[in-house]
Parts: C-alpha cells; structure tokens; sequence
C-alpha cells in the first residue's frame, strides 16, 4: 500500500547535509568513486548517546572509519542498559523474536497439508475458515491484494513456488505463516499486514515490485521478518503508513527484522513509525542506494549484529517531512560504508535471541536467506 508522505527516489537535489553532493532520481544511482587501498574490510562497536541532532535537515552521514574512543565506550553502558544484551552463536531457522511473543505465531499447526497448482486454488485455500497449511507448488498468478484468513501456514514447495501479478493481504486476523516463497511482479504491495498480529515471514525473496515488499501497518504487532532476501526492488519493509497514526499505532508495531538480504535495494530497510521496541539485527546490507533503517516519529529502533557493505547510509533518524524516532546501534560491521546516526535510548526487548557476530553475518546470510534454503 502506499506510504503516505513519501516516495523515493528523491529529486536530484543537495539534500540537508550533503551540501555539493547530489542525490540522483534514480533508485540505482551511481557509487562514489574510492581510493581501493582506503577500503578497508573493519569492525567497530558503536556507541548510541542523546543527541541535538535529530532533525532530517541536521542528519550526519559520516564516512569516517576511525574507531571510537575508549571515553564513547562508557556511553553505550548507559544506553544499552535499557536493551535485552544477546550473546553471539551459530545462526538458526527457528521463528525468534516478536512473533514468539503475544502468545505465539503458529500459522495453520497441525493441519494436514493441502497442495495448491493454480492462483484459483491459492486464493480458496487462503480465505478458507480454520486451520490451513497450504503448499504453493509452481508459479501461481493471482490479481490484486488476496486476503488471508487467520490460521494460515503457506508455505513454498521447493525452490520454484512463486506467487506473481498480486499480493498477500493480512488484514484483521491473527496467526499467520508467509515461507519459501518467490514473490515478482506485484502491483500493488507483495504482503501487506494491517490490523492483525502473530505474523512471521520467512524465507521468501521479493524482486520487481510496484511498491512495498512486506509493509506492516494500522495497529499490527508481534511480528517476525526474517532470512528473506530482496533484489531488484526499491521499497523493502515499511513499518507504520503515516505520520498521522499515531493513536491506532503507539504501542504496537513491535517487529522483529534478523538475518534478511537486502541486496541492491534502495530505502525502507526498515522505514520505522511508531514501534517500540523494534529490532533490527543479522541482517546484510549490500550496495543499499538510498538507506539502510530510519527511525521516525517516536519509533524506538535496535540496530545491532549487522553487515553493511557499499552502504554510504546504513541508519538515521527522521526521514522526509516524519520527524526523528531514536536508535541505539551496537557491534555492527561496516565495509566501504558510511557510520549511521543513532541517538537516544530504547525500551527493553522481553525476548532473548543469539545474535550471530557481525563479521560472520554477509557469509550466514548469504547461504541462508531467500527461497529453496528451508
């Protein structure tokens, strides 16, 4: 669906803090020219304090690469505090996160498995009553937004199963699995999620799309994204539709983002509005055009354990005309990349997750994320 305050890709412009620099229409625009001997494959812990700077128009987009002072690492004792500490292991397919919580996420459970062939099978299937676990087998065409009753488990049959031409709509429901599944050529959103809560989306890729890849809005909450991978696409994850939503959104839009691919796409990665907490770790970041996270409007955002290659923007707060939200950013892993902005604090996680170390995150991701891995 829609986002209601902007669009990218900006017009060619020298944006706020960018001065002589311009930002190209184009959602693939062209890398920044680089000394190859100041590319320099680092790691550094980040440190998250208040700061003056959380308008759009007062961003940093710092390229520095010099590692912070022993003084900043006191800084992150205090904001950290505020955050469940993870400890680093092997990575794992197994649902974490948001959608554990508010009772669990467990799709259509023990339903016996039906097969669907055709987009006519796939639509009945999906707005069936009761529990379903449906097996997408082959490339499925549907039209428009297909809703999708709650109790749902759909689930791709090898590597192939592909919905096109529409998308999913989860809306008003609960209890819903999206896996293994090839999304291309929507025209509208590939998943939307509006009013319902226990979602998890895993291990799908979305490529060539007319708007969002998964967008999560109005009231929804305790919801999964993970190991997905998305390519030739511009607008990934939004979370929260609009600025003016505050009273339907506040206290809901707790989602968690892990061990996802954004591979060349451009913004909304995610785009956050309103949620508090959400969390956004494991994920690999490569040749991002536009941006990697903004926190907007309040949204409290955990950016922690992530790979971020040939990205000058990997987070920052505020975005366009939506004021700033805060962001606290920790052990993140940067090559050719720029350093973020974070500022403020965030509230507590109640779930505990083993966060991967984040020089090992390009290579887990990479052999795990998208379709056919599960």
């Amino acid at each position: 669906m829609l986002e209601s305050a902007f669009q990218h890709p900006r017009p060619p412009t020298s944006a706020p803090g960018t001065a002589g620099r311009t930002v190209h229409p184009r959602w693939r625009r062209p890398r920044p020219t680089r000394d190859p001997a100041a590319e320099v494959d680092h790691f550094r812990s980040e440190v998250s304090v208040s700061s003056t700077e959380t308008t759009t128009s007062q961003r940093v987009r710092r390229l520095t690469r010099t590692p912070l002072l022993a003084a900043a690492t006191a800084a992150v004792l205090v904001t950290t505090s505020m955050v469940a500490m993870p400890t680093a292991s092997a990575a794992s397919f197994n649902m974490q996160g948001w959608a554990t919580q508010c009772g669990g996420t467990t799709g259509g459970g023990n339903a016996s498995p039906v097969t669907v062939t055709s987009g006519s099978q796939l639509v009945s299937e999906m707005q069936a009553s009761g529990a379903r676990v449906i097996r997408v087998s082959g490339s499925l065409s549907i039209s428009g937004m297909q809703k999708v009753a709650a109790n749902k488990t759909i689930i791709g049959v090898g590597s192939n199963a592909a919905i096109t031409g529409g998308g999913l709509n989860v809306a008003s429901v609960s209890n819903v699995i999206i896996r293994n599944i090839n999304f291309r050529n929507w025209s509208d959103d590939a998943i939307n999620v509006q009013y319902s809560t226990r979602v998890w989306i895993d291990h799908n890729s979305f490529s060539n799309g007319s708007d969002g890849a998964v967008d999560i809005k109005r009231a929804s909450d305790c919801a999964t994204v993970s190991w997905n991978r998305v390519f030739d696409h511009d607008k990934s994850f939004l979370l929260g539709h609009s600025d003016d939503n505050a009273s339907e959104d506040s206290g809901k839009l707790r989602v968690t983002y892990h061990h996802n691919w954004f591979d060349g796409s451009e913004q909304r990665h995610p785009r956050v509005r309103f949620g508090n907490p959400v969390h956004v770790f494991n994920n690999y970041y490569n040749n991002v055009g536009g941006y990697g996270v903004a926190s907007t409007e309040g949204a409290g955002v955990l950016v922690e354990g992530n790979y971020f290659e040939n990205t000058d923007d990997p987070y920052h707060l505020g975005e366009a005309s939506s004021g700033p939200g805060t962001l606290v950013a920790r052990n993140n892993h940067f090559v050719n990349s720029g350093s973020g902005q974070a500022g403020g604090s965030v509230r507590s996680l109640p779930y505990s997750v083993s966060v991967d170390p984040a020089a090992n995150v390009k290579s887990i991701v990479t052999g795990g994320a998208g379709t056919g891995r599960i």
